[in-house]
């Protein structure tokens, strides 16, 4: 997609982040009414087909967990990062880590803090200040303020998809080359889990929504993947995770056997995640019945949902995205108001911000400190 965007193309872009927010939020709530439940329990609490609609979670149908949470503070960064460009402090990563931040002190505060002038709008809604199942090695790498790196990274043993879940926002990069989406994406999830295959498979989750948000197929988005993790020890996990994902999808019924034979861990490592997320997408009938699949497994059901749901959704746009649980999704119009400024920030950042303009509210929503 090049600098210049027309009606048709800012039309198609938002529609497409809306749905990739809204679809992994979505799949994140289906999922987090079984998470740790095994097929066998949740046939048992749902029947024979296994769940089918949302189910409380949390204290309400449609809650949403910790993955939904640093998914928009991701977004939160991205949105900081190229608003605090114009300022010649253009490095990324920093911002992002600044935002994991905010969204950390959500896990010990009461509520926001009102004497924090660089919290932003997003850090004020207090529906947030809720532990939602975070991931430990996620609550330790952002424990105190030293920024990981894939070359000292915090947790190196930490394997899980922790920071995979928190990554579309990447893939929404459109006007990015993919070698620099997966860069970025790698960088962030080092700042909290170490291990390669879980930075690793950050960024190949991050590539393959790229390629969908430009308009491609999942399968040329994955096929892009291996030639990207080429250069980085101990890719092959993640690139062998993906072969797999294609390869089940001509080996007969989708079903929780057939995500069970995508690795050892059904789904606990953050490649094995990623492979679920990218079979049921490939397999789903639509929306509904992709998200179906991927939460109706024995594994973290809130982690394949969230996945899947973003790919979905950024490969169909909000349009596709099941009603009647959207109706339903907790921090709907947070999830839509943070959407669109990404959206707005990404298409039209020069009229907001700049040498020769300045638009306060944007700044006052965005601080630059």
């Amino acid at each position: 997609m090049g600098t210049v965007w027309g009606r048709a193309e800012q039309q198609d872009f938002r529609a497409r982040v809306r749905g990739c927010l809204l679809g992994a939020a979505i799949g994140d709530a289906l999922g987090a009414g079984v998470s740790g439940l095994s097929v066998e329990a949740i046939r048992d609490a749902h029947g024979p087909d296994g769940l089918s609609d949302l189910t409380p979670a949390h204290g309400r149908r449609g809650a949403v967990t910790s993955a939904t949470q640093l998914t928009l503070f991701t977004v939160d960064g991205l949105i900081r990062a190229q608003v605090r460009r114009d300022t010649g402090a253009w490095h990324p990563p920093t911002d992002i880590h600044r935002a994991h931040l905010r969204w950390a002190a959500t896990q010990r505060d009461w509520g926001p803090d009102e004497r924090r002038k660089d919290n932003g709008w997003l850090a004020c809604e207090e529906w947030l200040y809720a532990r939602r199942n975070p991931a430990r090695a996620t609550l330790t790498g952002l424990g105190d303020e030293v920024l990981g790196t894939p070359d000292r990274p915090k947790n190196p043993a930490a394997r899980d998809a922790g920071a995979v879940v928190r990554s579309a926002p990447f893939g929404l990069l459109v006007g990015w080359e993919p070698e620099l989406v997966c860069r970025l994406a790698v960088e962030c999830a080092a700042q909290t889990h170490g291990h390669p295959s879980a930075y690793l498979a950050a960024g190949a989750y991050a590539v393959v929504v790229h390629g969908v948000a430009r308009g491609e197929t999942i399968e040329a988005a994955v096929a892009r993947v291996p030639a990207l993790l080429a250069g980085y020890a101990g890719h092959e996990p993640v690139a062998g995770a993906l072969r797999g994902a294609l390869g089940a999808v001509r080996q007969g019924v989708p079903g929780p056997d057939r995500i069970a034979a995508l690795g050892d861990t059904d789904g606990e490592a953050a490649e094995d995640a990623v492979a679920i997320a990218v079979y049921c997408a490939l397999v789903g009938a639509d929306m509904r019945h992709g998200l179906r699949l991927a939460v109706n497994h024995d594994g973290p059901s809130e982690t394949t949902g969230s996945l899947t749901g973003g790919l979905l959704g950024a490969l169909h746009g909000e349009t596709a995205l099941p009603p009647a649980w959207l109706a339903e999704l907790e921090g709907r119009a947070t999830v839509l108001e943070l959407a669109d400024d990404f959206a707005m920030e990404m298409t039209q950042g020069p009229a907001l911000h700049g040498p020769a303009v300045s638009a306060p509210g944007w700044l006052a929503r965005y601080p630059r400190g």
